[in-house]
């Protein structure tokens, strides 16, 4: 059985599924590596393309705003 968390409607992590690490619903595309193309100016449409319509213009939108929350997240680390 499954142990899928859902972290939104396009992200999910399953421990049986590339090690836990976060992936698109239904995949085994990494978000991290969907995230990097993003990073690089690669343009969403030409992502979609490059994991053969695998994942949608709105699953990396979702990402992209649940890594924007996760770093502006209040952190338990306090600067020095």
């Amino acid at each position: 059985m499954s142990e899928e968390k859902t972290i939104g409607r396009y992200v999910v992590s399953d421990p049986q599924i590339c090690h836990g690490k976060p992936t698109f619903r239904g995949t085994r595309i990494l978000v991290a590596d969907v995230l990097e193309q993003v990073a690089t100016g690669m343009a969403w449409e030409a992502i979609v393309d490059e994991w053969d319509g695998r994942i949608s213009v709105a699953a990396i939108g979702e990402a992209v705003r649940l890594a924007r929350e996760a770093f502006l997240a209040p952190s338990d680390v306090v600067s020095a």
